[in-house]
């Protein structure tokens, strides 16, 4: 069966795509309603001369209104609490995943994210900004499923060669969500206020839950609509061994395992730059530029656009590199990764020495992002490459360390940038650009796309072999 023929393996791959478009829209809606929900006070009693004015030739500080009396640090525990509960869940999630499939384990977290994200107006009103920390750990429980769900899905149902393209298909959604999240929000808060956000992307998790249970399988042995040749086609192409063949997992070699770590050293800073644009350009923009709701949300929205269609045409083109002209995969896969830290490394920094020109620091914002879409088919791809037999495990391991960059990075802005003005941003900035480069560095010597010797069945019953025997001398 030719590989670039449409198939069913396709469309399950937009079903992944729309499931983390729609957790990614209900996790990044509170960025930018935030903007909304809370009081901007600064504690200085005058704007300095590095920070953009309200209106021309005045220097009177005016203050945003807002139904909650939330400090910057506050705003930033708020914002980073959604990572404590997403750290603690991605190696369980991978485990279940692996075991029990991904269809009841995707479904679990979209209804309760979703149930989460429709109750937000009432928990903050009744029990404040802590409330709401609570309620975002939950969710954070919830989501994170997600990534070790989606690689397992992505084990399952593509072959060796399609790995670039299908997985920018899946994981581009992220950056789907986060624009839709962005757009609409501030088209939502403009008529309805900022509850509505909640109910609306609350309301769209439960239509997406019914379609999601009836519809997915969770592997092309299963699915009752998949042709013979395609299924023929992804069970002796994808590298993986049926779980229920797997020897148990070998922790210890996984967790010494040098390209492991070189993965998760990359993640901590995508993650890193992700998130000072992805929890915090709208407050940027609010408080430097001083736009309004709406060209907000379009604004932060951009570069997700950006992002998405950059990483899905990264995809094909490596898939091609590999297939076609037969390029080494480690040497694909770095160039990706490094194009997608170099590049928002440099675009955040011009962006913040562009001044008050919104215009300018828009452009410089979209480009750096842009090119972070290269992440995606890299990273992703290469997880599956050095252990498709345990991607799930791995996967979840990488996201539980890397999202520490999740719980530290919302709340570090928000005690470096008390008076959010434009030098405390660049500082903000700046400590970004030196994350990214210096774990991209690091992956560039760590990393590779060989598959590694615990992926091999057969290996990994001899290791265990030789362990049981050396504990019986």
């Amino acid at each position: 069966m030719p590989e670039n023929k449409w198939g069913l393996r396709h469309i399950i791959a937009l079903m992944g795509c729309v499931t983390i478009t729609l957790e990614y829209m209900q996790r990044s809606c509170l960025s930018l309603a935030i903007t909304e929900m809370a009081r901007f006070h600064p504690k200085t009693a005058k704007i300095d001369t590095h920070t953009c004015p309200f209106v021309q030739n005045t220097t009177t500080l005016t203050q945003y209104t807002g139904e909650f009396d939330w400090n910057e640090k506050t705003q930033g525990l708020i914002l980073s609490s959604f990572f404590w509960g997403y750290v603690i869940n991605n190696v369980p999630a991978g485990l279940l995943a692996e075991r029990w499939g991904v269809k009841w384990v995707l479904g679990i977290s979209i209804f309760t994210s979703t149930c989460t994200t429709l109750i937000i107006p009432i928990v903050s009103r009744t029990f404040g900004s802590w409330g709401l920390i609570c309620l975002r750990i939950l969710m954070g429980l919830a989501q994170g499923c997600l990534y070790p769900a989606l690689i397992v899905l992505m084990s399952n149902w593509s072959s060796a060669n399609e790995r670039g393209r299908l997985g920018a298909i899946i994981f581009t959604g992220g950056y789907l969500g986060n624009f839709l999240s962005m757009a609409i929000s501030g088209l939502i808060i403009s008529y309805l206020g900022w509850t509505g956000v909640f109910y609306i992307f609350g309301g769209i998790g439960i239509a997406w839950l019914i379609i999601w249970v009836i519809f997915y399988h969770n592997t092309p042995l299963e699915h009752p609509f998949i042709s013979e040749d395609e299924r023929n086609h992804i069970t002796t192409t994808s590298g993986k061994t049926c779980y229920k063949d797997l020897p148990p997992i070998p922790w210890i070699p996984i967790l010494k395992s040098v390209p492991v770590w070189g993965l998760l050293i990359s993640l901590v800073g995508h993650t890193w730059g992700f998130l000072t644009i992805n929890t915090d350009l709208p407050k940027y923009m609010k408080n430097i530029l001083h736009v309004s709701v709406e060209e907000n949300g379009v604004i932060s929205g951009l570069p997700y656009i950006g992002m998405w269609l950059f990483s899905i045409v990264s995809g094909w083109v490596i898939d091609f590199m590999i297939a076609k002209f037969r390029w080494d995969a480690s040497l694909v896969r770095k160039l990706c990764i490094t194009v997608a830290s170099v590049g928002p490394a440099v675009g955040i920094i011009a962006a913040s020495y562009s001044g008050c020109d919104k215009t300018l620091a828009t452009v410089f914002f979209v480009f750096g992002m842009t090119m972070m879409g290269a992440y995606i088919p890299g990273s992703k791809a290469i997880t599956l490459d050095i252990s498709p037999n345990y991607t799930g495990i791995v996967m979840a391991l990488i996201g539980s360390v890397g999202g520490i960059s999740g719980i530290v990075t919302p709340y570090l802005i928000g005690v470096l940038t008390p008076n959010s003005t434009l030098l405390e941003w660049r500082l903000i900035f700046w400590i970004s650009f030196a994350v990214l480069i210096v774990t991209n560095t690091a992956f560039l010597i760590m990393g590779t796309a060989n598959a590694q010797w615990w992926n091999d069945p057969d290996k990994v019953r001899n290791y265990f072999k030789r362990k049981e025997q050396n504990s019986q001398e």
